[in-house]
């Protein structure tokens, strides 16, 4: 379901379906569009795309952080400022680094299977960077706050 919901492939779940699922996860659809992450309309529910995103995001001012906006900006902060820039983000992440390794890991499976190279692409390049960014963190100046 996470693929249909991110790629646009043209399924929308309905409110009341994705206000069932967010139930589940302890929130409530009304909280993630606060949070930035979903757009709500006309009673369909979607994932808002990579560019999409706050391109001004930063962990520390975010309420609401999710796994889903780690993911994204940790691919747009190496696709637009390189190792150095994402290696900084997975350092301000902290905790929520490797959920969000996790996720990459499965949205590229997804699209893989589902063929949309493009996106495969992005979330394979984070993952095989994975590595030197975990090693540029840890290199990083501490003092900056991460997820708990």
């Amino acid at each position: 379901m996470i693929g249909h919901l991110c790629f646009g492939c043209g399924w929308k779940p309905r409110y009341g379906d994705a206000e069932t699922l967010s139930k589940a996860r302890n929130t409530s659809v009304k909280g993630l569009a606060r949070s930035g992450v979903v757009a709500a309309r006309a009673g369909k529910v979607r994932l808002l795309r990579r560019d999409e995103l706050n391109a001004s995001w930063t962990l520390a001012e975010d309420q609401r952080p999710t796994v889903w906006e780690a993911t994204q900006h940790l691919i747009r902060a190496l696709d637009q400022g390189g190792e150095a820039a994402a290696g900084e983000l997975l350092r301000q992440l902290g905790g929520a680094a490797e959920p969000a390794r996790d996720l990459a890991y499965r949205l590229y499976a997804i699209c893989e299977r589902k063929g949309w190279a493009q996106e495969a692409l992005a979330y394979n390049m984070l993952a095989a960077a994975w590595p030197r960014l975990t090693e540029l963190a840890s290199e990083a100046r501490p003092g900056q706050m991460g997820l708990l």
